[in-house]
């Protein structure tokens, strides 16, 4: 069976998620091909073919694949798809933009957010917020799945020597175009990828009390900052920061979180993080239940506290 991952990529490097999502691949299939679609892509395509157990790189060049639009790669994916068993995305939003439309148009269902694949047809999937696991089994002659990154250590992004080998794009789709993005500039490690994450929650009481806390034990730590769902629905934390079921999902070394309470929704977001520090003055706060290490006090003393013993 011959995989086919949509790799992650700016054109000029192919981003970390594509090395998860190829170690699910090489579960499901002895060959794994990797298709970079973009624009000026050499170098992303180039990379891709030094990646570990990827056998084939699919370089496709089109100006309307340059910023990745769902309609444009989908399209592109769907020429190819015939030659492949599995059709697999990384579970990030460019990817749950397009599988579907991938799915939908080879009228087979899609296996979402895998977290661990059983065999060539069969994968477990978190359901209910993660608070239970499903087995699934996809019987489709064709099976498209995202994955959940964090679910997969990441293949070697170097070793691989797999030919390049240049596929005709699509034509780009007249009904959509790329109007512009606002890309947040941030100094500290993007979310996802970080090893060290220090969240805030609604605890914090506002946006300036969320710096001046948060800020200074993430700089002691070099961590990314995130928040919970009810700190970012408050004001105090920008969107991007927020983690869990209806944010990012994370799983760094170490997960540090303060005043934030534990709902189900950020516990899915978060629990797979190998080492977990929750500090919160409410001792039945359901974060200690998933919690390593548990400092019941006042955030307010502890953080600073901390940030000095540092």
């Amino acid at each position: 069976m011959t995989v086919l991952v949509i790799a992650e990529h700016d054109n000029a490097s192919v981003k970390a998620a594509t090395l998860n999502t190829v170690a699910a691949a090489l579960q499901c299939g002895a060959d794994v091909h990797v298709l970079v679609a973009g624009f000026q892509a050499g170098a992303a395509a180039a990379q891709a073919a030094q990646i570990a157990g990827v056998a084939k790189v699919l370089h496709a060049e089109e100006a309307g694949l340059e910023h990745g639009l769902a309609e444009n790669v989908s399209a592109l994916v769907l020429t190819l798809a015939s030659g492949y068993s599995h059709i697999v995305f990384a579970s990030t939003a460019g990817g749950k933009n397009s599988a579907p439309r991938v799915a939908a148009k080879l009228d087979v269902g899609q296996v979402s957010d895998v977290t661990k694949v059983v065999s060539a047809d069969t994968f477990e999937r978190p359901i209910y917020a993660g608070s239970a696991v499903a087995t699934v089994q996809a019987t489709d002659a064709t099976k498209v799945l995202t994955v959940r990154t964090t679910a997969f250590d990441p293949v070697a992004a170097t070793g691989g020597s797999a030919p390049v080998e240049s596929v005709s794009a699509v034509a780009a789709v007249t009904s959509v175009r790329f109007l512009g993005a606002e890309i947040a500039k941030n100094d500290r490690p993007e979310l996802t990828a970080a090893k060290i994450i220090v969240s805030g929650g609604r605890a914090l009481g506002s946006s300036e009390k969320f710096m001046e806390v948060m800020t200074p034990l993430a700089d002691k730590l070099g961590a990314a900052l995130g928040a919970s769902r009810a700190a970012v629905d408050a004001g105090y934390a920008p969107n991007d920061w927020q983690v869990g079921q209806t944010g990012k999902i994370v799983a760094p070394e170490l997960y540090v979180a303060c005043g934030i309470s534990g709902a189900i929704q950020h516990l899915a977001g978060m629990k797979d993080s190998k080492v977990i520090v929750a500090i919160n003055k409410d001792p039945e706060a359901p974060i200690f239940s998933v919690a390593d290490y548990g400092l019941v006090a006042d955030l307010f003393v502890a953080v600073p506290e901390l940030v000095a013993a540092l």
